[in-house]
Protein backbone atom coordinates (compact mmCIF):
# COMPACT_ATOMS: atom_id res chain seq x y z
CA UNK A 1 0.00 0.00 0.00
CA UNK A 2 1.24 3.44 -0.56
CA UNK A 3 3.32 5.25 2.65
CA UNK A 4 1.74 8.50 0.85
CA UNK A 5 -1.64 8.54 -0.44
CA UNK A 6 -1.75 12.61 -1.09
CA UNK A 7 1.77 13.39 -2.22
CA UNK A 8 2.55 12.20 -5.89
CA UNK A 9 6.33 13.05 -4.94
CA UNK A 10 7.17 9.62 -2.70
CA UNK A 11 6.27 6.22 -4.82
CA UNK A 12 7.39 4.20 -1.45
CA UNK A 13 5.24 1.18 -0.80
CA UNK A 14 4.60 -1.16 2.74
CA UNK A 15 2.94 -4.21 3.59
CA UNK A 16 -0.14 -3.55 5.89
CA UNK A 17 -1.39 -6.69 7.29
CA UNK A 18 -4.91 -7.68 7.59
CA UNK A 19 -6.83 -10.75 8.91
CA UNK A 20 -9.54 -12.44 7.28
CA UNK A 21 -12.33 -15.02 8.38
CA UNK A 22 -15.02 -16.23 6.15
CA UNK A 23 -16.68 -19.55 7.65
CA UNK A 24 -20.02 -18.38 8.12
CA UNK A 25 -20.14 -15.78 4.87
CA UNK A 26 -22.74 -16.25 2.14
CA UNK A 27 -22.24 -14.74 -1.42
CA UNK A 28 -25.58 -14.83 -1.61
CA UNK A 29 -26.99 -11.43 0.76
CA UNK A 30 -24.10 -11.50 3.00
CA UNK A 31 -22.09 -8.44 4.06
CA UNK A 32 -18.67 -7.22 5.16
CA UNK A 33 -17.66 -6.28 8.41
CA UNK A 34 -14.32 -4.09 8.70
CA UNK A 35 -12.96 -3.49 11.85
CA UNK A 36 -11.07 -0.29 11.39
CA UNK A 37 -7.83 -1.02 13.68
CA UNK A 38 -6.13 0.89 16.09
CA UNK A 39 -3.31 1.87 17.85
CA UNK A 40 -1.84 -1.41 18.05
CA UNK A 41 -1.03 -5.28 16.79
CA UNK A 42 -4.60 -6.41 15.03
CA UNK A 43 -4.30 -9.87 16.23
CA UNK A 44 -4.98 -8.62 19.73
CA UNK A 45 -8.17 -6.37 18.79
CA UNK A 46 -9.66 -9.11 16.94
CA UNK A 47 -8.83 -11.25 19.92
CA UNK A 48 -10.56 -8.50 22.12
CA UNK A 49 -14.03 -7.94 19.45
CA UNK A 50 -15.67 -11.34 19.97
CA UNK A 51 -18.66 -9.24 18.75
CA UNK A 52 -17.94 -9.38 15.31
CA UNK A 53 -17.32 -13.19 15.78
CA UNK A 54 -20.98 -13.69 17.87
CA UNK A 55 -22.96 -12.24 14.40
CA UNK A 56 -20.88 -13.42 12.14
CA UNK A 57 -23.51 -16.11 10.90
CA UNK A 58 -26.05 -13.96 11.52
CA UNK A 59 -24.91 -11.41 9.63
CA UNK A 60 -23.49 -13.87 6.66
CA UNK A 61 -20.61 -11.95 7.11
CA UNK A 62 -16.89 -11.94 5.93
CA UNK A 63 -14.62 -10.84 8.93
CA UNK A 64 -11.74 -8.38 7.82
CA UNK A 65 -9.66 -6.47 10.69
CA UNK A 66 -7.40 -4.44 9.55
CA UNK A 67 -3.77 -3.56 10.83
CA UNK A 68 -3.31 0.68 11.39
CA UNK A 69 0.00 1.73 9.34
CA UNK A 70 2.78 1.76 11.84
CA UNK A 71 1.21 -0.57 14.81
CA UNK A 72 1.93 -4.45 14.84
CA UNK A 73 3.29 -5.45 11.57
CA UNK A 74 2.22 -2.85 9.58
CA UNK A 75 5.35 -0.94 9.09
CA UNK A 76 6.43 1.85 6.31
CA UNK A 77 9.81 2.18 6.92
CA UNK A 78 10.50 -1.01 9.19
CA UNK A 79 12.59 -0.55 12.11
CA UNK A 80 13.08 3.18 11.01
CA UNK A 81 9.77 4.21 11.06
CA UNK A 82 10.18 5.74 14.21
CA UNK A 83 13.46 7.25 14.13
CA UNK A 84 12.28 10.53 13.90
CA UNK A 85 9.35 12.77 12.50
CA UNK A 86 10.12 12.58 8.91
CA UNK A 87 9.66 8.70 9.01
CA UNK A 88 6.84 8.82 11.42
CA UNK A 89 5.23 12.17 8.85
CA UNK A 90 2.68 9.66 7.01
CA UNK A 91 1.36 8.59 10.88
CA UNK A 92 -2.23 10.55 10.40
CA UNK A 93 -6.09 9.60 10.66
CA UNK A 94 -6.42 10.69 6.93
CA UNK A 95 -3.74 8.17 5.48
CA UNK A 96 -5.03 5.39 7.88
CA UNK A 97 -8.81 6.27 6.18
CA UNK A 98 -7.32 5.93 3.15
CA UNK A 99 -5.00 2.65 3.51
CA UNK A 100 -8.72 1.37 4.53
CA UNK A 101 -10.16 2.90 1.67
CA UNK A 102 -7.45 1.10 -0.50
CA UNK A 103 -8.10 -2.21 1.06
CA UNK A 104 -11.46 -2.49 0.80
CA UNK A 105 -11.60 -1.90 -3.01
CA UNK A 106 -8.46 -4.42 -3.27
CA UNK A 107 -10.71 -7.16 -1.45
CA UNK A 108 -13.40 -6.30 -3.79
CA UNK A 109 -11.68 -6.58 -6.68
CA UNK A 110 -9.89 -10.10 -6.08
CA UNK A 111 -12.22 -12.04 -3.84
CA UNK A 112 -15.03 -13.68 -6.11
CA UNK A 113 -18.69 -12.44 -4.82
CA UNK A 114 -17.78 -9.92 -2.73
CA UNK A 115 -17.81 -7.17 -5.27
CA UNK A 116 -21.39 -6.11 -4.86
CA UNK A 117 -21.62 -6.87 -1.17
CA UNK A 118 -22.37 -3.91 1.72
CA UNK A 119 -19.08 -3.64 3.57
CA UNK A 120 -20.30 -2.06 7.41
CA UNK A 121 -16.85 -0.29 9.59
CA UNK A 122 -16.66 -1.02 13.10
CA UNK A 123 -14.21 -0.36 15.99
CA UNK A 124 -13.68 0.61 19.45
CA UNK A 125 -12.03 3.72 21.52
CA UNK A 126 -9.94 5.28 18.86
CA UNK A 127 -10.45 2.74 16.31
CA UNK A 128 -14.48 3.92 16.58
CA UNK A 129 -13.54 7.45 15.81
CA UNK A 130 -11.93 6.02 12.62
CA UNK A 131 -14.89 4.10 11.82
CA UNK A 132 -16.74 7.33 12.22
CA UNK A 133 -14.84 9.46 10.35
CA UNK A 134 -14.31 6.50 7.20
CA UNK A 135 -17.94 6.86 7.11
CA UNK A 136 -18.03 10.26 7.17
CA UNK A 137 -15.00 10.48 4.38
CA UNK A 138 -16.12 7.23 2.19
CA UNK A 139 -19.65 7.13 2.82
CA UNK A 140 -19.48 5.32 -0.98
CA UNK A 141 -17.19 2.11 0.15
CA UNK A 142 -19.20 1.49 3.69
CA UNK A 143 -22.70 1.42 4.34
CA UNK A 144 -22.46 2.54 8.01
CA UNK A 145 -21.03 2.62 10.47
CA UNK A 146 -20.37 0.81 14.43
CA UNK A 147 -18.84 3.70 16.65
CA UNK A 148 -17.90 1.98 20.19
CA UNK A 149 -16.73 4.32 22.71
CA UNK A 150 -15.44 6.74 20.35
CA UNK A 151 -14.67 9.91 21.79
CA UNK A 152 -14.85 11.97 18.72
CA UNK A 153 -15.51 15.29 20.12
CA UNK A 154 -12.39 15.43 23.15
CA UNK A 155 -10.96 18.12 21.50
CA UNK A 156 -10.09 21.52 21.29
CA UNK A 157 -13.72 22.93 23.24
CA UNK A 158 -15.90 20.40 22.22
CA UNK A 159 -16.40 19.17 25.60
CA UNK A 160 -14.90 21.00 28.88
CA UNK A 161 -11.05 18.72 29.45
CA UNK A 162 -12.80 17.89 32.83
CA UNK A 163 -15.46 15.39 31.63
CA UNK A 164 -13.15 12.91 31.85
CA UNK A 165 -11.88 12.55 35.24
CA UNK A 166 -15.50 13.15 36.66
CA UNK A 167 -16.68 10.09 35.36
CA UNK A 168 -13.43 8.12 36.73
CA UNK A 169 -14.10 9.38 40.09
CA UNK A 170 -17.79 8.48 39.57
CA UNK A 171 -16.95 4.65 38.72
CA UNK A 172 -15.12 5.01 41.73
CA UNK A 173 -17.48 6.72 44.22
CA UNK A 174 -20.39 4.36 43.04
CA UNK A 175 -18.22 1.28 44.02
CA UNK A 176 -17.18 1.60 47.95
CA UNK A 177 -17.67 4.08 50.53
CA UNK A 178 -14.75 5.96 51.06
CA UNK A 179 -13.25 5.09 48.10
CA UNK A 180 -12.47 8.12 45.80
CA UNK A 181 -11.66 10.34 49.15
CA UNK A 182 -9.15 7.89 50.18
CA UNK A 183 -7.55 8.22 46.66
CA UNK A 184 -8.17 11.79 46.55
CA UNK A 185 -6.39 12.09 50.06
CA UNK A 186 -3.15 10.08 48.98
CA UNK A 187 -1.48 12.23 46.90
CA UNK A 188 -1.23 14.86 49.71
CA UNK A 189 -0.39 11.83 52.10
CA UNK A 190 2.27 10.87 49.57
CA UNK A 191 3.76 14.51 49.78
CA UNK A 192 4.27 14.39 53.02
CA UNK A 193 5.85 10.99 53.49
CA UNK A 194 8.07 11.93 50.50
CA UNK A 195 9.21 15.21 52.63
CA UNK A 196 10.30 13.32 55.32
CA UNK A 197 13.49 12.05 56.04
CA UNK A 198 13.57 7.85 54.88
CA UNK A 199 10.15 8.89 53.48
CA UNK A 200 11.44 7.83 49.25
CA UNK A 201 12.93 4.76 50.94
CA UNK A 202 9.68 3.68 52.49
CA UNK A 203 7.60 4.76 49.87
CA UNK A 204 9.79 2.64 47.51
CA UNK A 205 9.45 -0.26 49.93
CA UNK A 206 5.69 -0.08 50.76
CA UNK A 207 4.40 -0.28 46.86
CA UNK A 208 7.05 -2.45 46.03
CA UNK A 209 8.49 -0.85 43.49
CA UNK A 210 10.81 -2.08 41.33
CA UNK A 211 12.83 0.81 40.97
CA UNK A 212 13.15 2.70 43.92
CA UNK A 213 12.63 6.50 44.51
CA UNK A 214 15.93 8.56 44.94
CA UNK A 215 14.56 12.17 44.06
CA UNK A 216 11.46 14.41 44.80
CA UNK A 217 10.97 14.81 40.92
CA UNK A 218 10.19 10.84 40.80
CA UNK A 219 7.33 11.57 42.97
CA UNK A 220 5.26 13.46 40.74
CA UNK A 221 6.22 10.27 38.44
CA UNK A 222 4.70 7.70 40.98
CA UNK A 223 1.65 9.91 40.96
CA UNK A 224 0.83 10.18 37.32
CA UNK A 225 1.37 6.68 36.96
CA UNK A 226 -0.70 5.91 40.02
CA UNK A 227 -3.60 8.07 38.40
CA UNK A 228 -3.25 6.52 35.34
CA UNK A 229 -3.79 3.00 37.09
CA UNK A 230 -7.24 4.54 38.17
CA UNK A 231 -8.49 5.81 34.80
CA UNK A 232 -7.32 2.41 33.71
CA UNK A 233 -9.48 0.69 35.63
CA UNK A 234 -12.51 2.48 35.10
CA UNK A 235 -12.10 1.83 31.33
CA UNK A 236 -11.89 -1.74 32.06
CA UNK A 237 -14.54 -2.36 34.72
CA UNK A 238 -15.81 -5.74 32.96
CA UNK A 239 -18.57 -7.32 34.89
CA UNK A 240 -16.56 -10.62 34.61
CA UNK A 241 -12.59 -11.54 34.52
CA UNK A 242 -10.82 -10.70 31.40
CA UNK A 243 -7.29 -9.64 30.21
CA UNK A 244 -7.43 -6.32 27.98
CA UNK A 245 -4.90 -4.22 29.20
CA UNK A 246 -3.88 -6.67 32.41
CA UNK A 247 -5.61 -9.73 33.87
CA UNK A 248 -8.11 -8.44 36.18
CA UNK A 249 -10.71 -9.86 37.98
CA UNK A 250 -14.61 -9.21 37.74
CA UNK A 251 -16.03 -5.50 38.29
CA UNK A 252 -12.09 -4.48 39.03
CA UNK A 253 -12.99 -1.13 40.15
CA UNK A 254 -15.22 -2.78 43.25
CA UNK A 255 -12.55 -4.55 44.12
CA UNK A 256 -9.65 -2.38 44.32
CA UNK A 257 -12.34 0.12 46.73
CA UNK A 258 -12.75 -3.27 49.15
CA UNK A 259 -9.34 -1.27 50.34
CA UNK A 260 -10.42 1.65 51.05
CA UNK A 261 -13.24 1.52 53.42
CA UNK A 262 -11.94 3.34 56.54
CA UNK A 263 -11.65 6.70 55.75
CA UNK A 264 -9.15 9.50 57.57
CA UNK A 265 -6.75 6.22 58.52
CA UNK A 266 -3.09 7.76 58.74
CA UNK A 267 -0.83 8.17 56.15
CA UNK A 268 0.75 4.97 56.19
CA UNK A 269 -1.95 2.74 56.51
CA UNK A 270 -3.54 4.76 53.35
CA UNK A 271 -0.35 3.67 51.29
CA UNK A 272 -0.07 0.00 52.32
CA UNK A 273 -3.84 0.22 51.19
CA UNK A 274 -2.96 2.22 47.70
CA UNK A 275 -0.47 -0.76 47.23
CA UNK A 276 -3.48 -3.47 48.11
CA UNK A 277 -5.34 -1.50 45.08
CA UNK A 278 -2.55 -1.66 42.89
CA UNK A 279 -1.97 -5.18 42.97
CA UNK A 280 -5.32 -5.70 41.79
CA UNK A 281 -4.33 -4.22 38.75
CA UNK A 282 -0.67 -5.23 38.09
CA UNK A 283 -0.60 -8.19 40.14
CA UNK A 284 -3.66 -10.25 39.63
CA UNK A 285 -2.02 -13.26 38.51
CA UNK A 286 0.15 -13.45 41.65
CA UNK A 287 3.22 -13.27 39.26
CA UNK A 288 5.04 -10.20 39.74
CA UNK A 289 8.02 -9.62 42.07
CA UNK A 290 7.35 -5.53 42.19
CA UNK A 291 5.46 -2.60 40.66
CA UNK A 292 6.89 -0.94 37.65
CA UNK A 293 6.29 2.93 37.27
CA UNK A 294 7.26 3.39 33.44
CA UNK A 295 4.47 0.18 32.94
CA UNK A 296 0.70 0.77 32.86
CA UNK A 297 -0.95 -1.89 30.08
CA UNK A 298 0.26 -4.33 27.74
CA UNK A 299 2.67 -4.87 25.31
CA UNK A 300 0.09 -5.46 22.43
CA UNK A 301 -0.62 -1.18 22.23
CA UNK A 302 1.66 1.20 20.20
CA UNK A 303 2.55 3.35 22.83
CA UNK A 304 5.17 5.26 20.62
CA UNK A 305 3.37 5.56 17.69
CA UNK A 306 0.16 6.96 19.73
CA UNK A 307 2.68 8.81 21.53
CA UNK A 308 3.71 10.77 17.86
CA UNK A 309 -0.25 10.85 17.27
CA UNK A 310 -1.14 12.97 20.40
CA UNK A 311 1.81 15.33 19.47
CA UNK A 312 0.21 15.93 15.80
CA UNK A 313 -3.53 15.37 15.03
CA UNK A 314 -5.17 13.40 18.24
CA UNK A 315 -4.76 16.27 20.96
CA UNK A 316 -7.43 15.29 23.64
CA UNK A 317 -7.57 17.67 26.43
CA UNK A 318 -8.05 16.65 30.32
CA UNK A 319 -7.64 18.18 33.08
CA UNK A 320 -8.64 18.44 37.08
CA UNK A 321 -9.09 20.41 39.76
CA UNK A 322 -9.43 17.92 42.48
CA UNK A 323 -12.90 19.54 43.84
CA UNK A 324 -15.29 17.14 41.51
CA UNK A 325 -12.84 14.68 41.40
CA UNK A 326 -10.44 12.62 42.73
CA UNK A 327 -7.22 13.83 41.18
CA UNK A 328 -4.54 16.13 41.59
CA UNK A 329 -5.48 19.49 40.36
CA UNK A 330 -4.43 19.75 36.65
CA UNK A 331 -4.95 22.38 34.05
CA UNK A 332 -5.07 22.03 30.82
CA UNK A 333 -1.63 24.07 28.89
CA UNK A 334 -1.54 23.83 25.83
CA UNK A 335 1.68 25.72 25.33
CA UNK A 336 3.38 23.13 28.19
CA UNK A 337 1.96 20.00 25.92
CA UNK A 338 3.29 22.05 22.86
CA UNK A 339 7.07 21.80 24.20
CA UNK A 340 6.60 18.48 25.74
CA UNK A 341 5.88 17.38 22.06
CA UNK A 342 8.67 19.11 20.32
CA UNK A 343 10.88 18.19 22.81
CA UNK A 344 9.90 14.74 22.43
CA UNK A 345 9.26 14.38 18.43
CA UNK A 346 10.20 17.65 16.96
CA UNK A 347 7.08 18.81 16.13
CA UNK A 348 4.15 20.68 17.15
CA UNK A 349 0.48 19.55 17.74
CA UNK A 350 -2.52 21.38 15.92
CA UNK A 351 -5.39 20.86 18.23
CA UNK A 352 -8.25 22.40 16.02
CA UNK A 353 -7.35 20.23 12.87
CA UNK A 354 -9.57 17.16 13.78
CA UNK A 355 -13.08 19.56 14.08
CA UNK A 356 -11.53 20.73 11.30
CA UNK A 357 -11.22 17.41 8.90
CA UNK A 358 -14.39 15.72 10.29
CA UNK A 359 -16.47 18.69 11.53
CA UNK A 360 -16.41 18.87 15.18
CA UNK A 361 -20.15 18.79 16.42
CA UNK A 362 -21.47 19.81 12.79
CA UNK A 363 -21.79 16.00 11.67
CA UNK A 364 -25.57 15.65 10.89
CA UNK A 365 -25.43 16.02 7.35
CA UNK A 366 -23.52 12.19 7.71
CA UNK A 367 -26.18 9.28 8.01
CA UNK A 368 -25.61 5.51 9.55
CA UNK A 369 -23.21 5.75 12.26
CA UNK A 370 -24.37 4.18 15.47
CA UNK A 371 -22.24 5.84 18.71
CA UNK A 372 -22.33 3.45 21.59
CA UNK A 373 -21.20 4.50 24.87
CA UNK A 374 -20.40 2.73 28.63
CA UNK A 375 -21.83 4.71 31.35
CA UNK A 376 -18.35 3.92 33.19
CA UNK A 377 -15.92 4.89 30.66
CA UNK A 378 -14.19 8.12 31.06
CA UNK A 379 -14.03 8.32 27.00
CA UNK A 380 -18.32 9.03 27.36
CA UNK A 381 -17.49 12.51 27.87
CA UNK A 382 -16.16 13.18 24.84
CA UNK A 383 -18.75 10.82 22.89
CA UNK A 384 -22.21 11.35 21.15
CA UNK A 385 -24.73 10.29 23.85
CA UNK A 386 -27.79 11.65 22.27
CA UNK A 387 -29.10 10.69 18.70
CA UNK A 388 -28.05 13.73 16.38
CA UNK A 389 -31.14 12.61 13.62
CA UNK A 390 -32.78 9.23 13.10
CA UNK A 391 -29.66 7.80 11.70
CA UNK A 392 -27.08 8.92 13.58
CA UNK A 393 -27.98 7.29 16.83
CA UNK A 394 -26.66 7.26 20.11
CA UNK A 395 -26.96 4.13 22.40
CA UNK A 396 -25.78 4.21 26.23
CA UNK A 397 -25.04 1.65 28.24
CA UNK A 398 -25.34 1.55 32.26
CA UNK A 399 -22.85 -0.43 33.65
CA UNK A 400 -21.12 -0.41 30.46
CA UNK A 401 -16.82 0.26 30.53
CA UNK A 402 -14.84 0.96 27.37
CA UNK A 403 -16.30 -0.65 24.73
CA UNK A 404 -18.18 -3.57 26.42
CA UNK A 405 -20.12 -4.10 23.31
CA UNK A 406 -18.13 -4.77 21.41
CA UNK A 407 -15.98 -7.71 23.38
CA UNK A 408 -17.70 -11.43 23.09
CA UNK A 409 -21.01 -12.08 24.70
CA UNK A 410 -20.53 -13.14 28.03
CA UNK A 411 -23.21 -14.96 30.91
CA UNK A 412 -22.29 -12.50 33.59
CA UNK A 413 -23.12 -9.17 30.62
CA UNK A 414 -25.57 -7.10 32.37
CA UNK A 415 -29.22 -7.00 29.89
CA UNK A 416 -28.07 -3.44 29.19
CA UNK A 417 -24.96 -4.67 26.88
CA UNK A 418 -27.39 -7.93 25.79
CA UNK A 419 -30.10 -5.15 24.50
CA UNK A 420 -27.25 -2.75 22.78
CA UNK A 421 -25.82 -5.42 20.90
CA UNK A 422 -29.15 -6.51 20.08
CA UNK A 423 -29.85 -2.77 18.98
CA UNK A 424 -26.94 -2.62 17.02
CA UNK A 425 -27.32 -5.82 14.65
CA UNK A 426 -31.02 -4.42 13.74
CA UNK A 427 -29.87 -1.07 12.84
CA UNK A 428 -26.88 -3.25 10.42
CA UNK A 429 -29.38 -5.68 8.66
CA UNK A 430 -31.33 -2.96 7.92
CA UNK A 431 -28.30 -1.16 6.54
CA UNK A 432 -27.42 -4.35 4.64
CA UNK A 433 -31.42 -4.52 3.44
CA UNK A 434 -31.38 -1.26 2.15
CA UNK A 435 -28.32 -1.57 0.56
CA UNK A 436 -29.59 -5.06 -1.67
CA UNK A 437 -32.97 -3.01 -2.41
CA UNK A 438 -30.88 -0.19 -3.99
CA UNK A 439 -28.59 -2.31 -5.91
CA UNK A 440 -31.51 -4.27 -7.43
CA UNK A 441 -33.08 -0.76 -8.76
CA UNK A 442 -29.86 0.27 -9.85
CA UNK A 443 -29.85 -3.25 -12.06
Amino acid sequence: IKVDHFGFNIDRTFKQRYLIADNYWKEDGGSVLFYTGNEGDIIWFCNNTGFMWDIAEEMKAMLVFAEHRYYGESLPFGADSFSDSRHLNFLTTEQALADFAKLIKYLKRTIPGARNQPVIALGGSYGGMLAAWFRMKYPHLVVGALASSAPIWQFNDLVPCDVFMKIVTTDFSQSGPNCSESIRRSWDAINRLAKKGPGLRWLSEALHLCTPLTKLQDVQHLKDWIAETWVNLAMVDYPYESNFLQPLPAWPVKVVCQYFKYSNVPDTLLLRNIFQALNVYYNYSGQAKCLNVSETATSSLGVQGWSYQACTEMVMPTCSDGVDDMFEPHSWNMKEYSDDCFKQWGVRPRPSWIPTMYGGKNISSHTNIIFSNGELDPWSGGGVTKDITDTLLAIVIPNGAHHLDLRASNALDPVSVQLTRSLEVKYMKQWVTDFYVRLRKMN
